[in-house]
Order: structure tokens, then sequence, then C-alpha cells
């Protein structure tokens, strides 16, 4: 059983990662309460005048089942249990009350579950990928996220291409940052090192977010590098450099 997010390609069997973010006037805040979540799957047999986008509910969950992982960060991790779920696009639709003096609100989202990747070939994998981020510069005490791409350098052709590029979607993906020092003291990687391949948690297709928390951090010159690990490979790219400044 693999774990994703929901915008890891999930397939059936995995435990997926359904996350809902809140924010009030721009800041993260917590709802007053989560009444349930319910999981409808959009099913074209299903599709009438009265229930036109074909929902069927497939399982509903209460508040006990969803984690405050930090303050207006909530998540409810699923099992796609093959005796409920199949290869289709779902809703996941949150029932919550934002202030206990107000009605409770559905706000509705959207995974879809997909078939297996299979793919043979006479070589194992052999291509490479690349990876780039933004932004290279941040303002020191600034949070904020960098956006990690992964490329496949792979043949232009059709299959294949969307074969490595989903591959780059499942895949762990992994940061490293360390405090450029050129002649500075000290010189041991490791006093240098802030981030030593920590999982990038949040993916959306073939992007990763990182937040990157300057706040404790002195200015200058850092080297971030990546890793990618499938296939029995493991792709690590070259060091890239960003700069945090006064």
């Amino acid at each position: 059983m693999a774990t994703k997010e929901r915008y890891q390609n999930p397939t059936v069997d995995d435990l997926l990662n359904l996350r809902l973010f809140s924010y009030n006037s721009n800041n993260f805040a917590d709802f007053d309460s989560i009444e349930k979540v319910d999981i409808y799957h959009l099913d074209r047999t299903f599709v009438s005048s009265e229930n036109p986008d074909g929902r069927r509910l497939v399982e509903s969950f209460t508040d006990t089942a969803v984690t405050i992982e930090d303050v207006g960060n909530h998540l409810l991790p699923i099992t796609l249990d093959e005796a409920k779920y199949v290869i289709g696009r779902y809703l996941d639709v949150w029932t919550v009350k934002r202030r206990a003096d107000q009605p409770a609100q559905a706000t509705e989202q959207c995974f879809e579950i997909y078939p297996d990747l299979w793919y043979t070939t006479p070589m194992p994998i052999v291509y490479d990928f690349s990876f780039n981020f933004q932004p290279n510069k941040f303002r020191s005490g600034s949070r904020q996220y960098l956006i990690i791409e992964i490329t496949p350098n792979v043949p232009t052709a059709g299959d294949l291409r969307q074969y490595y590029e989903n591959l780059a979607i499942v895949s762990d993906l992994k940061i490293s940052i360390e405090h450029h020092c050129g002649d500075c003291v000290p010189v041991e990687q490791d006093l240098r090192l802030i981030v030593d391949k920590v999982n990038v948690d949040y993916r959306e297709k073939r992007y990763g977010y990182y937040q990157f928390d300057t706040e404790d951090l002195d200015c200058g010159i850092y080297n971030v590098w990546f890793q990618l690990d499938f296939g029995g490979n493991r792709y690590i790219s070259d060091k890239h450099q960003l700069q945090i400044y006064d």
C-alpha cells in the first residue's frame, strides 16, 4: 500500500491523504467544527435531472477521522479499498461550521483514482530528470513555499514521456539545504546542513511544494538539491543556490 496526496495519481488500495486548508482574512484559521466528510463517486450510471453529475455516496466520516495537523490544516486519510472504490472521479465534501452561530456549509474538493501504471521494456529505466525551483531569493524573516518542478529527460514519444512524468508524480521527493560558507567556518557539512533529505509532502503532478522558513537563518547563499527515488534508481540533482538577504 502506497501513501499518496490527492494529485499523485492514486490507485485502488492506496492510502490517500485528503487535505483541506482554511483561511480567514489571509491567515490560517480553524473552523468551529467539522461535522462530517462525505466521499462521492461521480458515477455516469447515476446521472439524472435531479443528480446531473451522478453523485453516488461511497462513505462518510465524522470529525473524529480528521486530524488537525496545524492551524487551518486538516487531514483525512482514507484507504481506497477495492470493495468501495473504482477507477474514476470523486468529490470529498466537507461539511463545516466556520462559527458556532452560523449554519453549516459544504466545501467541495475533487480527486481521481487512476489505473495501475504498467510499462514493459527490454531495458531498465535509464533516463534522467531535471530539477528546477523558484523563487531563489528570500527576504530574511520570510516564510514561503519553494516550488520544485521535475522534468523527465526522455525521448519525445508521447507514451514514454507520459510514463516518466507519472513516475515523477508518484515517486518520493526529498530536499536538502546547506549554508554555502565558502572559506568561512565551520566547513564541516553536517554543521552547515539545515535541511537533510526532508520529504516534500505537498505534491501536485510534476510539482512539489516545500515551505521554507528563513526566520532563524543567517543571510547569505545556500545550496539546495533534490533527491528522487524510483525503479531501483536514485536521482540526485546538482546543487543549486538560493539567497537570503536583509
